[in-house]
């Protein structure tokens, strides 16, 4: 793209955005990335010139082609997102918790937990759940891009934010309190005290491992605070032998863990009343090697 391009610095300016669409439609940063990029190509060969909201034009091509590869995942029988855990957007914590300007966009994200229950969702709910309660299009404008009818557009939207409410509890807000439990839950992790995790561990936590090739059979779930202190052992290992970095993921309070300077985990832990709901543990090194990590040596 021509930086000088009119057409092509209106685009940048709608890039962040668009991006963010596409990454809660899709889960998959590289698959964003293409949908954005597509957006691009079609916004070239049409000129702009009859194009009077630029925004909302991109919108509506990015939604498009993101139902496009969520129905192609379908029809192809490949193995769904739930499946797997979303791709993390890793982020600096200031110190103390803080959320400094540049941090915003990252505090702001939708947090990994919350992702995983957006694959259970067909392609059309997603759409219209994201387009409408994330970014508030309105379904007159959503209706055409899943051939509805506003009314069935809505429908469609209240349907997904139904599934999204009973299986994403909402974060507490304060990230310094949420800090407060991750730390708490390492300290017992690293001491490998069973009371101390289960002090801090919600009844009905979720914990969601993904390892990738490392181990076969994809995605591993545990359910319930007696089934996850049950990975204590696993927990001490990992607190033990690598070195924990507090980080931002997904907005959520993280931990990234390296041996010897090698990437080999990102943690996400999502705090509800003031006790960990969600665990989520990405070790694929294929995934890992592709994570951005650039935003912590800031």
């Amino acid at each position: 793209m021509n930086e000088r391009d009119p057409l092509a610095e209106g685009f940048e300016e709608h890039r962040p955005h668009l991006r963010a669409v596409a990454y809660r439609m899709l889960g998959s940063l590289a698959e964003a990335d293409d949908a954005v990029q597509e957006a691009w190509l079609r916004l070239a060969r049409a000129g702009g010139g009859d194009i009077g909201n630029l925004g909302g034009w991109l919108t509506t091509v990015v939604g498009r082609v993101c139902l496009d590869m969520l129905r192609t995942r379908r029809m192809r029988g490949e193995a769904p997102l739930e499946a797997r855990l979303p791709d993390p957007v890793v982020g600096a914590e200031a110190p103390g918790g803080a959320d400094p300007e540049g941090q915003a966009v990252l505090a702001d994200s939708v947090g990994l937990a919350l992702l995983v229950v957006l694959e259970s969702l067909n392609p059309a709910e997603r759409l219209a759940f994201v387009l409408h309660d994330m970014f508030g299009m309105p379904f007159e404008e959503i209706a055409p891009i899943v051939d509805r009818t506003p009314a069935a557009a809505r429908k469609l939207a209240s349907r997904a934010r139904a599934r999204v409410r009973g299986a994403s509890p909402a974060p507490d807000p304060d990230p310094v309190a949420r800090r407060r439990v991750v730390d708490a839950f390492l300290g017992a992790a690293r001491d490998g005290d069973i009371e101390g995790l289960l002090a801090v561990l919600d009844p009905d936590v979720v914990l969601r491992a993904d390892p990738g090739t490392l181990i076969p059979g994809g995605m591993k779930v545990a359910r319930g605070a007696r089934e996850v202190v049950g990975h204590a052992a696993t927990f001490h290992r990992m607190a033990t032998a690598s070195e924990s970095r507090p980080a931002l993921v997904n907005g959520a309070a993280g931990l990234v863990n390296t041996i010897d300077g090698e990437l080999v985990s990102i943690m996400s832990f999502t705090v509800s009343g003031h006790r960990i709901v969600a665990i989520d543990i990405l070790s694929d090194p294929d995934r890992l090697a592709r994570i951005d990590l650039t935003a912590l040596d800031g």
